[in-house]
């Protein structure tokens, strides 16, 4: 009982000073970003960075990067451009975002959309992914 009980602390412990994680989610599309090119070697939160940042001309006009509505600090609120409130990005706020492959998915088809004019790569939701567990 005593090996039982110091077995279950150990795992509370443990998982306790785990960070909450998006692996499975990032699981998923690394393996369909190895799929989509064989050298593909992992994600970066630079690359994912600089998605989030840049300014598109290939999508809709309204809407030319990820920070027309999400703005530039992911840890902040954003507005649609009907002004609806959008939670902030970041992992560190936000984490529950990340849990669910068919919402994002559903969120990573319409911004994708709207902001590339295309939808996204496996490796560029990964790189996004990794970027805001960074925030």
């Amino acid at each position: 009982m005593k090996s039982f009980l110091m077995l279950g602390i150990v795992a509370i412990s443990i998982s306790l000073s785990l960070p909450v994680s998006a692996s499975p989610l990032l699981d998923g599309y690394a393996q369909a970003a190895k799929a989509e090119l064989s050298s593909f070697d992992g994600f970066s939160a630079e690359r994912g960075r600089v998605l989030f940042n840049s300014t598109h001309t290939t999508g809709k006009v309204a809407t030319p990067s990820c920070t027309s509505c999400h703005t530039a600090d992911p840890k902040k609120v954003g507005h649609t451009r009907a002004g609806k409130e959008i939670a902030p990005m970041a992992f560190s706020i936000s984490a529950s975002r990340y849990n669910d492959l068919k919402k994002a998915e559903k969120w990573f088809g319409r911004n994708c959309g709207s902001v590339l004019g295309r939808k996204c790569t496996a490796i560029e939701k990964g790189d996004f992914i990794t970027f805001m567990k960074t925030q």
